[in-house]
């Protein structure tokens, strides 16, 4: 994996909250490049990702000449610390650790000009290093070595050889960004996103389903309201006619008189309308403007997509029963079914009740 790749993927896991991106949880690596002449006039050129950024350091490269500090290696004593300044040619400070605090090292450095600073660990350490905190001396690079390392660059500047230093940005490293857990979060990001596409593919196959559903279930109306129209009474008004007479009589869809010769549509509850009115009322919605009567129920046009479509559980029954036979008949609770007098007379007609409809005798 690319340090480029890393470094998005990362970014990718920090925006989506899978990686908490903190100083205490993530830390940089450094890669720090060293080149100098020897004794036998050979460039020598050495690499290695051995450094660690500090806390309050930016990510930035650094590069330039390796000076150590006067006298003291770890770099504590008053200003001026370094036999350089602001003007000089780009140039990185080499500390030791101890005697005082990094922010404090860190800063003498950067008052004198310093493009960088690197920090190697105390004797005895071996090349092992920490994640040093400075949170006094922000703005500039500050890296930290083990202490081979750094004692090794000390011995070459401090023998009089020019040692050209480049400090660049390494990988990210920790307790959620080491190698593996990198590969599973990787995957778990995209486990996750594949999830919510199926989930939001899925919702929308669905609503779209519902919806052509719905469609057809509206021309099937549509033809059965058709059917109902062309089975009702329709007249053209004439000049004694009650309707064009009297001022009092307008069609109720469009609020206006009737006129002789003018085409209407009489409903089955009687109600009259123009034609050209009621039939795109009735189309859409089924029923008389003024009395809300359906007329497809009541002139026996089945509606049969209402049954196919419903998503309602069937309507609640009352089971009456004698004591002890069979249940004789149901009557839905709700009043969702059309009337159904036989149904109703089985009721009034059945034996079992004849006895409660005599009358008393004396």
């Amino acid at each position: 994996m690319g340090k480029k790749t890393q470094h998005c993927l990362l970014l990718l896991l920090c925006l989506s909250g899978l990686v908490p991106c903190s100083a205490a949880v993530v830390f940089w690596t450094a890669v720090v490049d060293i080149s100098y002449a020897n004794s036998n006039n050979q460039t020598v050129d050495k690499y290695c990702e051995c450094g660690m950024y500090g806390r309050n350091s930016p990510l930035e490269k650094a590069s330039g000449i390796v000076t150590l500090p006067k006298g003291d290696p770890k770099g504590c004593g008053p200003d001026p610390v370094y036999n350089r300044n602001e003007t000089s040619p780009p140039w990185i400070a080499l500390i030791k650790r101890g005697n005082c605090t990094f922010s404090e090292k860190i800063n003498a450095a950067k008052r004198q000009g310093a493009a960088g600073v690197l920090v190697y660990n105390l004797d005895g350490s071996g090349n092992s290093t920490t994640h040093m905190a400075h949170s006094d001396a922000a703005g500039i690079v500050a890296v930290m070595i083990g202490n081979i390392q750094g004692m090794e660059i000390f011995k070459l500047v401090k023998n009089g050889t020019d040692v050209q230093m480049l400090i660049d940005v390494g990988s990210p490293h920790g307790p959620w960004m080491d190698s593996y857990w990198l590969y599973f979060l990787s995957i778990a990001f995209f486990v996750v996103t594949a999830a919510a596409v199926t989930y939001f593919v899925f919702i929308s196959a669905n609503r779209l389903y519902i919806l052509n559903r719905h469609r057809r279930t509206e021309r099937k109306l549509k033809n059965e309201a058709k059917k109902a129209i062309k089975r009702l009474q329709v007249r053209t008004l004439k000049r004694d006619d009650e309707e064009t007479t009297c001022d009092s009589h307008m069609c109720a869809v469009c609020i206006e008189s009737y006129r002789a010769g003018e085409v209407v549509t009489v409903l089955t509850c009687d109600h009259i309308f123009h034609k050209a009115c009621i039939e795109p009322w009735l189309l859409e919605r089924r029923t008389c403007p003024m009395c809300k009567c359906d007329i497809m129920k009541a002139l026996g046009v089945e509606d049969e997509m209402k049954e196919d479509i419903s998503t309602d559980s069937p309507p609640d029954v009352t089971v009456v029963t004698v004591a002890g036979g069979e249940p004789l008949y149901e009557v839905p609770l709700t009043d969702r079914a059309s009337p159904d007098p036989e149904r109703h007379q089985h009721l009034y007609d059945n034996r079992a009740f004849e006895g409660d409809s005599q009358p008393a005798r004396g």
